[in-house]
């Protein structure tokens, strides 16, 4: 079993660093206009933290603040959703593609904390009850 749960944090890890990766090439491709310098500066920075908060997560010093870095995550994975639906890709299809290819893992990276946070409060719930 901790090998199992090892696995899926490692797995969770390498998606958010491959998801802060993927928004970092994407934005690469987004015209250069005053207002998308400044919604690209604020959409790398959502992107990394969503890892970042992971990783801090899990080394959490109590269960407290492992939910509360969690929310972190899923809210800057909203967030990210928020600047990736704001940003002007101009007229072309691939970089229209890659934006909804990032909007849907945000979407899911979101609703996978959630479940975390979740589970996590139930299991507290739980063991303040038992």
């Amino acid at each position: 079993m901790p090998e199992q749960r090892e696995r899926k944090r490692y797995d969770l890890e390498d998606r958010t660093l491959e998801f802060a990766q993927r928004v970092r090439h994407f934005v690469k491709a987004l015209p250069r206009t005053v207002a998308n310098i400044e919604d690209m500066r604020q959409l790398v920075r959502a992107s990394g933290s969503v890892g970042a908060n992971y990783i801090e997560a899990c080394e959490a010093l109590s269960r407290k603040d492992f939910v509360y870095r969690v929310k972190v995550c899923r809210k800057e994975a909203k967030e990210s959703a928020y600047w990736l639906s704001l940003v002007d890709t101009g007229d072309h299809p691939e970089t229209q593609q890659a934006r909804q290819e990032l909007l849907q893992e945000s979407t899911e990276l979101t609703k996978i904390f959630g479940a975390i946070v979740r589970k996590t409060e139930e299991q507290t719930e739980h063991d303040d009850g038992a």
